[in-house]
């Protein structure tokens, strides 16, 4: 190839998964801990692709120059407030699908994962089937003579999570069962993770939080071991950034 200039090159995977060399950029493209993949010139895409970018060169400005290693907090100094999740962060849960109604093994698988505990603060999203889901936990837990801490519920959008975070852990429950929309748990998250005794390993949610894009927006290690139901009675867990399912025959698989 001839020319007056140098001839830009790109990097692109192939159908076999190996890279190689091209002249021309690539039209598709994927997030793999977010499972998201399309257009690379789609809104979703261009604004995805600033924020990583944003990320990236803020990152290699902060590294120190000798170990080439993110600095870290000195012992003696309180972590940073927990900040709002950014419109970035929350990008890859713009048309997450709404919770749908829950089944009877969907709630019994629930009710399993959390066989050993006996006290369960219960948080659900606002809507009529998260809402839904979440009487009939409390309902059934109550049922097998067992204590609910607190039920507490919360908005899809809020000025600040702190009121129902506090909510949720004030009386230091065993574990936490939870019913929600993606985008508010994934916001709530954020705040549950700093300054509360919320521990997402002894947290069981529905269908609907079983999103690798929760993982996404919220980091990877927010949701590590969090567990939950499927409609059909399986279960998925989270395990460091990837939903882990179990269908009902046990069979597992990593979507």
């Amino acid at each position: 190839m001839t020319g007056s200039g140098p001839v830009r090159a790109y990097t692109l995977t192939g159908p076999d998964g190996a890279p190689y060399p091209s002249a021309v950029p690539g039209t598709l493209g994927g997030h793999r801990r977010g499972r998201l993949y399309g257009r690379l010139d789609c809104p979703s895409a261009l604004r995805a692709l600033a924020r990583q970018y944003a990320q990236w060169k803020a990152s290699r400005a902060n590294r120190d120059p000798e170990t080439m290693e993110l600095p870290r907090i000195p012992d003696n100094e309180a972590p940073p407030p927990s900040p709002l999740l950014t419109a970035g962060d929350l990008a890859v849960l713009e048309e997450p699908p709404a919770p749908a109604a829950h089944t009877a093994a969907e709630l019994a698988a629930v009710l399993g994962l959390l066989g050993g505990a006996r006290v369960v603060a219960v948080g659900h999203s606002r809507d009529a089937a998260s809402r839904d889901a979440a009487v009939a936990f409390a309902a059934a837990w109550r049922a097998a003579g067992r204590e609910i801490a607190a039920v507490v519920d919360w908005p899809e959008e809020a000025a600040s999570w702190l009121r129902p975070a506090q909510r949720l852990t004030a009386d230091a429950p065993d574990a936490w069962a939870v019913a929600a929309a993606p985008r508010g748990w994934a916001q709530l998250v954020r705040r549950l993770r700093r300054g509360t005794g919320w521990d997402a390993a002894r947290t069981a949610g529905f269908a609907a939080l079983g999103d690798p894009r929760i993982a996404a927006a919220t980091g990877t290690a927010a949701l590590q071991g969090m567990r939950g139901a499927a409609p059909d009675g399986g279960v998925w867990h989270f395990d460091r950034g990837w939903v882990v399912r179990t269908a009902a025959g046990g069979v597992r698989w990593s979507p």
